[in-house]
């Protein structure tokens, strides 16, 4: 088939990538110069099944930004009209045995996209950043007491994951600072740590060797469902064009249609009456060089209850967390870099160069689009031919191959290697 990919995320890419090696023609739009340019650019690192587990003691709390719940999920400014139903339910399915059961499947998805992402860097032979082991910090009995809940989900899973002391963290990460409380920890096993962005540009190479093609520049304006089968695209090309001159356009047809365009899947799909529930909500990281090895982390930890990663990617330090809703703004917001910086001395107080000639740091924040339930949407939706890959929320690298294998398996109609029931567009009417 003539399949067009809408959106060159880590995601998109990993979509295309697939459909590709399936022998179908691709086409992958992208608004961006380049792959990864938004929400895959400078995202957490983290690729280990577990750590999106409900760790934090406040994780499914709602909190304005000087609120003490540093975990939850951070309201800009006030909520408009449905806004509000959004936020409840966000809320709602946050609670009793349904959220549970959702982030069992979430896990699941993680796990077997970690197995796809290290059998695609076997095959290839790719050489990016990476590394393994994980460990949740754990700084209070109250914290231990809370982990034992998703510890054991984790377990039933049949994941790599045991409760240590505190001794036996700080021998495994011997940078940990002796200043901060530490009661425990959880030690996640298998790869743990890798570079979403060196991933994605390594595999759009591969792609492009697969026959994929990629048009940068080009923004999907509309998606037009033609009878009484394919799909009409209209574009507009916004490069090589003087200042205040309107991007050209053009209009090309496909046989299907996959959409991984993030926070802008929405609007797309509102022109063909699809209703998505999908929010924005800001991610933010500091990358910075290491400035001595030894007082940096060896792999990944994750402060449970501030929900803030440090993540080692060879010489380079990325710390990552906060989950700003209703910012409409792509600057980062400086309480959460100020928090990613407090976390960062906290555990690790001597590991990067903030300063001087070679104290470059990075601050990145990106759009992250989530819906209410906290699954992805992947699959068919009820237009035939009309496919999502999207809905990630923090999570979009932790689950890009698995969800990429998954789908092109429903395109070809062949059984997957893992049930997308749950994350079916059709769950939301779509």
């Amino acid at each position: 088939m003539k399949i067009a990919v809408v959106g060159a995320g880590v995601v998109g890419i990993s979509s295309a990538h697939e459909l590709s090696l399936g022998g179908h023609e691709v086409t992958v739009f992208e608004r961006r110069s380049t792959v990864a340019e938004e929400a895959s650019f400078a995202s957490g690192a983290l690729i280990a099944p577990g750590w999106a587990a409900g760790w934090g003691l406040a994780g499914r709390q709602l909190g304005w930004p000087w609120s003490s719940h540093s975990d939850g999920l951070h309201l800009a400014r006030l909520p408009t009209g449905s806004e509000w139903r959004w936020l409840w339910q966000w809320r709602q399915l946050r609670r009793g045995p349904q959220w549970a059961a959702s982030q069992g499947q979430v896990q699941g998805l993680m796990r077997y996209s970690q197995q796809r992402l290290e059998a695609i860097t076997d095959q290839y032979q790719f050489d990016h950043d990476r590394s393994h082991g994980m460990l949740v910090l754990l700084r209070t009995e109250q914290e231990v007491a809370h982990a034992q809940a998703p510890l054991q989900q984790l377990r039933d899973q049949g994941l790599p994951a045991q409760l240590i002391t505190a001794a036996e963290a700080r021998g495994l990460e011997t940078a940990l600072s002796s200043e901060t409380p530490l009661q425990g920890a959880i030690e996640l096993g298998g790869e743990a740590v890798a570079n979403c962005r060196e991933f994605a540009v390594l595999l759009r190479a591969r792609a492009l060797q697969a026959g994929c093609r990629f048009e940068f520049n080009t923004v999907v304006g509309r998606i037009d469902a033609l009878a009484p089968t394919g799909f009409r695209l209209e574009l507009a090309h916004t490069a090589s064009r003087p200042p205040n001159e309107a991007a050209s356009a053009s209009a090309r047809t496909f046989d299907a249609v996959v959409v991984c365009a993030g926070v802008a899947s929405a609007g797309l799909l509102r022109q063909l009456g699809l209703n998505l529930p999908l929010q924005s909500v800001q991610g933010h990281s500091l990358s910075a060089a290491v400035r001595e090895p030894m007082d940096a982390p060896q792999s990944a930890v994750l402060d449970a209850h501030q929900g803030v990663s440090i993540a080692r990617l060879g010489q380079r330090v990325r710390v990552a967390g906060g989950h700003d809703w209703g910012r409409r703004t792509g600057t980062p917001s400086k309480a959460a870099l100020q928090r990613l910086y407090k976390v960062l001395s906290d555990w690790f107080p001597g590991a990067v160069r903030l300063g001087g000639p070679a104290g470059n740091v990075q601050a990145w924040c990106g759009a992250q689009a989530e819906l209410p339930d906290g699954l992805p949407l992947i699959g068919a939706s009820r237009i035939p031919g009309l496919w999502l890959n999207l809905g990630h929320g923090a999570c979009g690298w932790s689950m890009a191959c698995g969800s990429a294998r998954a789908l092109a398996d429903q395109v070809d109609g062949r059984p997957s290697d893992i049930d997308l029931t749950p994350f079916s567009p059709r769950r939301h009417g779509i």
